[in-house]
């Protein structure tokens, strides 16, 4: 497959603000890749040094195998959708598709051709003479897309397109913006703070935090194995239980920190006794049964139905979250037994926030804190 985008050891600076620390990102041609991380992590930044809009400070930077480095944006050909649509008002819809063909000397017939194929692929044929103001959120969105394919750029670059949109819009937009990926066999890139949108749309994401990537692949090997706390916390909704903890005697078992009570919890895997741990829980993988005859017994706090699902929160500090799909008759002060598959434990390093693996991941260096053994765990009671 052939390499798109390159980007080697990319640094940008905003005088002494290292905004994109020694970005190594291949994008192949084709491939839809998520660029995800909170406020101020760098991804608007690196979508825009793509563009061009932004010059980076260091590093080398390809688009279809040339240099980009010094390439001015009108000349990377590449399309980028921002989250504003940035349509001309005063142009109709098949005014706004013409542009950038017309004022790069296409005769107009051509260019009207080459709108209205365009158009009926979005679905745009019935508005061509109306003006941005006469369309709604989705349509205008629709627009700002069309006018991107009908350059036929080497790369779509997306700025969080669907943030202005209402939640059921966004859901629908997102199919239709992964079906015309797929229809134009396009690469494209594509910015959110919603990792929603980047597990169930990108080919492959990019999580990023403080300019820097921290894990990067295909969406459920980084749902199934965070590479550290930071991207377990980020990827999945309803968000990852983590829970600290220290390393059992016998180092087969962990001894849970809920504040004034602990637990006690299986490992499958084996570690050094005393290590301190924090242990990572996704909500779905615990299921909730009769008290005494879990792994642990725990205080309920809160409980939220949707109709479709039930999120049962414990009484306890740090909270533990537990999504059902099924609906029970648990409610708030009761206390709950809980299983929980030690094989879907996520384990992180508590002074580094590193993934650990057991033995193998001691000797990658990655376990690298001893605590002073703690307490004998006690079973959770409502007091």
């Amino acid at each position: 497959m052939t390499l798109q985008i390159e980007l080697n050891g990319v640094n940008k600076y905003y005088g002494a603000f290292h905004a994109l620390k020694d970005i190594n990102l291949a994008i192949e041609e084709g491939t839809f890749v998520a660029l995800v991380g909170p406020s101020g992590c760098g991804k608007s930044t690196l979508l825009r040094s793509l563009a061009g809009l932004e010059k980076i400070s260091t590093g080398q930077m390809k688009i279809a195998g040339q240099r980009m480095n010094d390439v001015p944006p009108r000349k990377r050909d590449v399309a980028m959708v921002f989250q504003s649509y940035a349509l001309y008002p005063h142009m109709t819809v098949e005014e706004n598709l013409t542009y950038s063909l017309r004022i790069r000397g296409v005769k107009k017939a051509e260019a009207r051709k080459a709108a209205q194929e365009v158009a009926a692929t979005t679905g745009l044929s019935h508005l061509m003479k109306r003006y941005p103001r006469e369309l709604s959120g989705g349509q205008r969105q629709r627009v700002a897309m069309s006018r991107a394919i009908i350059r036929h750029p080497k790369a779509f670059l997306f700025d969080e397109p669907l943030s202005n949109l209402d939640a059921a819009l966004r859901v629908h937009m997102r199919k239709e913006i992964r079906a015309l990926h797929d229809r134009l066999h396009a690469t494209s890139v594509y910015v959110t703070h919603d990792q929603i949108e980047a597990m169930t749309m990108a080919d492959h994401v990019v999580v990023m935090r403080d300019g820097v990537i921290e894990q990067q692949g295909r969406p459920l090997d980084l749902y199934d194995r965070p590479a550290n706390r930071f991207v377990a916390g980020f990827i999945g909704s309803p968000a990852m239980n983590f829970i600290p903890g220290i390393v059992g005697e016998g180092g087969a078992d962990v001894i849970l920190d809920f504040g004034r009570t602990r637990a006690r919890l299986a490992l499958a895997v084996r570690l050094a006794p005393g290590l301190g741990v924090t242990v990572g829980i996704r909500p779905e993988h615990v299921r909730i049964v009769a008290a005494g005859q879990g792994a642990f017994d725990i205080p309920v706090g809160v409980v939220e139905s949707t109709g479709s699902a039930t999120y049962v929160a414990s009484a306890t500090q740090p909270e533990l979250t537990v999504v059902e799909t099924r609906r029970g008759d648990v409610k708030s002060g009761d206390v709950i037994g809980l299983a929980i598959d030690p094989k879907q434990l996520h384990l992180f390093d508590a002074e580094t926030g590193n993934r650990i693996e057991g033995e193998r991941a001691r000797a990658d260096g990655h376990v690298v804190q001893r605590a002073a053994p703690h307490p004998a765990a006690a079973t959770f009671s409502p007091s």
